[in-house]
């Protein structure tokens, strides 16, 4: 009898004048690997997948709703850092301890001694000198409370990443994403300190307000934001199904159009950090005017004229204005473009949102422009650049490529 060995099986082939039924299969041998062709080792004949094992597991869902909450906690952190700036405080706490300051003064001698240090230094000397020691508590908590906040912040990125590296749960490329924001997390607070200090330093030629510079005060804004944003790109990319959407050039055309509209919001939110620490909307309280001019006669009063983009408040506004109808005319665009192209319910949501939010966005800024920049309705305008960046990164997420 003749035997065949191939994928495994043996098949028994008749010899002449045998009664053996022709076709005949015997069963395999449950142990072994199956024996391969001459000159092959047995392992080289096994499928590479099970070679390399099973595939990772998806991520679960736990890890994308803790990063949508984090990134909630940083939106919190931006709204409260806003208002700090808003009311004068973030200069009250003139030192910097990781634990120490974590504790507050309590009894009146740690007051007093609190606001002696603070009357060393320019805010009080130029703008606060007749501050009373009631008045030092309300600032002086403002700032601990920013920091208090973002303390909790670092974490809540760093304790939940450890617990979900130690549970096995995070795979490779996700393990070098929660690497990159806890890192940034930390960068994040080493910055604010290097900001505050900015405002504390004698200047003996100037005589202008104490206040932190505003480039510091950018570099820490648009930190914030690219943590907010990957913090929330990540976890919408984890929780939310891609939709299985048709490959066709207006799709494609789309997807880029959400793409430079983000970017554009995302500039927009950065210039306003040089509007805050310039105090640029306290200059020209008019629109669409500026005074009785559509273009100041101060535009570019600074030279080299490259300046007067970072320090001249009256340039700095006239930017933040410009991005800001740049912006709600490209959402609009965008909107209207969306219509010609079939989306799934949840996609045409994600539009009209940044649509109603964007007109929202637009109707806050002319309004805290117009009645001089009161507390309340500015610090509702930042947090409404939050909302607009949101649902810009909602937009792309939806629009994401499925994975082959």
């Amino acid at each position: 009898m003749l035997r065949a060995a191939r994928g495994g099986a043996r098949l028994l082939l008749p010899a002449r004048g045998a009664g053996a039924t022709r076709g005949r299969r015997e069963p395999e041998p449950e142990l072994g690997p199956s024996p391969g062709p001459v000159g092959l080792p047995p392992h080289r004949c096994l499928p590479r997948r099970l070679l390399q094992g099973a595939p990772p597991p998806a991520t679960p869902p736990a890890v994308g709703r803790w990063l949508l909450a984090c990134s909630g906690a940083v939106a919190g952190a931006v709204v409260l850092g806003g208002v700090t700036r808003l009311t004068e405080s973030g200069l009250s706490m003139v030192d910097w301890h990781l634990v120490k300051e974590m504790k507050p003064p309590r009894t009146q001698q740690e007051w007093e001694a609190e606001f002696q240090k603070y009357q060393q230094f320019p805010e009080f000397k130029i703008l606060n000198h007749d501050m009373t020691l009631t008045e030092f508590k309300f600032i002086w908590y403002m700032e601990y409370s920013h920091r208090m906040w973002g303390r909790v912040v670092g974490l809540a990125y760093i304790l939940p990443a450890a617990y979900f590296w130690r549970k096995g749960w995070l795979s490779r490329p996700m393990k070098g994403c929660v690497l990159a924001l806890c890192g940034l997390v930390c960068f994040q607070g080493l910055l604010g300190w290097y900001m505050v200090k900015s405002g504390l330093e004698e200047k003996p030629d100037s005589y202008d307000i104490p206040r932190v510079s505003q480039y510091r005060l950018a570099a820490h804004l648009g930190s914030a934001l690219v943590l907010y944003s990957a913090s929330l790109w990540t976890g919408l990319s984890l929780l939310l199904p891609r939709h299985e959407l048709p490959a066709t050039r207006q799709l494609l055309r789309l997807r880029q159009f959400a793409h430079g509209t983000t970017a554009l919001i995302f500039l927009t939110a950065l210039s306003g950090a040089f509007v805050a620490g310039l105090d640029a909307g306290l200059v020209y309280n008019s629109f669409p005017k500026m005074g009785e001019r559509w273009i100041p006669d101060d535009l570019l009063a600074f030279s080299p004229a490259l300046r007067n983009i970072f320090e001249n408040p009256t340039t700095v506004q006239f930017d933040h204005r410009i991005l800001g109808i740049a912006s709600v005319t490209a959402v609009t665009a965008l909107y209207l473009f969306s219509r010609k192209v079939p989306l799934p319910r949840r996609t045409r949501m994600a539009v009209t949102s940044l649509l109603a939010v964007a007109c929202m966005q637009v109707g806050l800024g002319i309004s805290t422009l117009l009645m001089y920049v009161p507390t309340p309705l500015a610090a509702t305008h930042q947090s409404g650049s939050l909302a607009l960046l949101s649902m810009a990164l909602w937009l792309m997420s939806e629009l994401r490529h499925v994975p082959k």
